[in-house]
Order: structure tokens, then sequence, then C-alpha cells
């Protein structure tokens, strides 16, 4: 797009955007209605059930168990940021966002997104230490590493997300207004902008294309470490250990596959960027629950405790 010199009102005119969504068929968006409805709803409800079961058993004294609490709310966070505006805009006509709602919602998207990122990778860490120095565990895994750990999370995912959004606010933006998408998210946004935006996307693809990829490349090499490794343990070890690990290479493959594929490319979007975006906004915040409990025998049986004293007290409440 050819670059120009706008006046300030000419910068400035466009105040909201207008959404394209899932579809412009209402038939199709009534059947999304229902369907991401009962997902959000699922996502709220595993997600909490998670949190609930890690944090009134012993679980959370847990390295694992601790990141696995912050991930779950970590996960309701960013499908909340896209998700219930979705589900009310298959309803309407006209699906609009102010634009200070569409930059917050853009760092909302980033921050939750690139700290899902770095607490998946935190967790890997996590798994190679418990698989390849067992007897250094609880040392290295100590409760103030864990902290600064999960405290480096949450300010890498600031950082990202500050960055995506300062590249965005600095253009000018004069219409048209209308996104397809049904969420704001930096490609599209940046295909309305009134000027030249090729630095722009290049430097949002090698921000947003380097995190990915190169946590994507981390977390394949540690788990490829961590299996090799694993032809010295007993079976019974194994067997563990392949069940812990394979939930997290689940979540990771589902995640950090469309993740790559929006993120680690030039200024583009294509008609699929919608659908892919669903898995990593609302299957994968979904899945994670039930992922980590139909893999994890110590949390279906934390759950089967908390569930039996939950029974215990409405018992004897009556």
């Amino acid at each position: 797009m050819a670059s120009r010199t706008y006046s300030m009102e000419e910068v400035n005119n466009v105040t909201e955007f207008i959404f394209w969504g899932l579809s412009q068929n209402p038939q199709v968006e009534e059947v999304c209605f229902v369907v991401f409805s009962f997902f959000y709803i699922i996502i709220l409800l595993g997600n909490v059930l998670i949190m609930l079961t890690v944090c009134t058993g012993s679980l959370f004294k847990s390295p694992m168990y601790f990141f696995l609490n912050f991930l779950s709310f970590v996960d309701i966070c960013y499908s909340s940021v896209t998700a219930p505006k979705m589900i009310v805009d298959l309803l309407v006509k006209k699906k609009t966002i102010s634009y200070v709602g569409c930059m917050l919602q853009l760092f909302g998207v980033h921050f939750f997104g690139c700290t899902e990122i770095f607490i998946l990778t935190v967790m890997a860490y996590d798994r190679y230490v418990a698989i390849c120095k067992p007897l250094h565990y609880m040392t290295i895994m100590d409760r103030e590493r864990c902290n600064k750990m999960l405290l480096g999370t949450w300010v890498g995912g600031f950082f990202h997300s500050i960055i995506q959004v300062a590249l965005v606010v600095q253009l000018p933006f004069c219409g048209p207004n209308e996104i397809d998408h049904y969420f704001c998210d930096v490609h599209p946004v940046l295909k309305l902008a009134c000027t030249d935006t090729y630095t722009v996307g290049v430097v949002v693809t090698a921000n947003s294309g380097t995190i990915a990829l190169g946590s994507f490349v981390i977390l394949l090499i540690s788990y490829t470490v961590i299996l090799m490794s694993l032809r010295k343990q007993s079976s019974e070890g194994r067997r563990k250990a392949l069940s812990t690990c394979g939930s997290h290479i689940a979540v990771v493959i589902i995640f950090f596959g469309p993740c790559t594929f929006m993120y680690m490319r030039p200024d583009t979007t294509f008609s699929e960027d919608k659908m892919v975006a669903i898995f990593y906004t609302i299957i994968t915040p979904m899945l994670n629950p039930l992922i980590y409990t139909l893999r994890n025998a110590e949390v279906k049986n934390a759950m089967r405790k908390l569930w039996t004293r939950k029974v215990s007290w409405d018992t004897i409440g009556k």
C-alpha cells in the first residue's frame, strides 16, 4: 500500500472496527452460537476444576501442579479475551468493537497467549529435571525458583504484547474499518492501516514468530532428551513418565501448530486464519483440562477426594 501524509482528522476518523465474524450465514451462526457457548462453559468449568483440585489438595506443593494451576488460570483469561465477544456477535448482524476495545483485545490475546507459551516451556523444563535429574529435583525446583520462573512468564508475556500494541497504535487508520476476523489480531488490523506496513509486519513476524517457533523448538528438544533418557528407567518409571509427558506433548502440538502457522509468516492473511485461530483461542483451553486429567492418575485421585469431601459436607449439612 502506498505511503501518504494524512491530516489528524483523517488519521483519527476510525473510532470503531466491524468484524466479519465466523460466517455471514445466519443459520451457521446459530449453530456456532450453541457449539461455542458449550465450548466456553467447558473451558470455564474444566479449568476451574483443575485449579480447585490443585489448590485444595496437596498437589500445589509439587512444581508440576503449581505450574498447571497457573496454566489453567491463563487458559480461562486467554479464552475470555475473545470467546464471549465472539459468542455475543454470533447473535447480532453488525459486529462492532471500539478502537480502544480492539487495542485492548489485541493486547490481551498476545499477553495471555505468550504467557501460556512460556508456562508450557517452563513445564517442559520441570519434566526434564524430574526425569533426568530426579535426585536433585526438589533442590533445583524449589518454591523460590518456581516463583521466579512464573514471574518471568508473566513479564515476558507483558513485554511481548506491549511491543505488538505499540507497533499498531502508532499507525494511521482512516478507513475502511472492516476486519475479516472474529477478534482483533495484528495481521488483520495491519491490513486496514493507511500507510505502508511492510516494516511493521516484519517486526511483528520477527517478534511473534521467534517466540512461537523458538519455544516450539526448545520444547521439541526437551522432550526428545526426556524420551531418550527414559530408556534407562524401569518399566514402571517409564510408564509414569510417558503418561505425564504424553499429555504435555499433546498440548504443545495442538497449541503450537496453529500458532506457528499464524505468526511464522509475512504480513499476510488467509481465509483459513479464522478456523486456525479457533484452535489456539478456544479448542486448546478446552482440551487442556481433559488432557491433563484423563492421562494423570494423581489429578484424578485428587478430584475424587475433592468430590468425596464435597459429598460428605453436603450430607452433614442435611
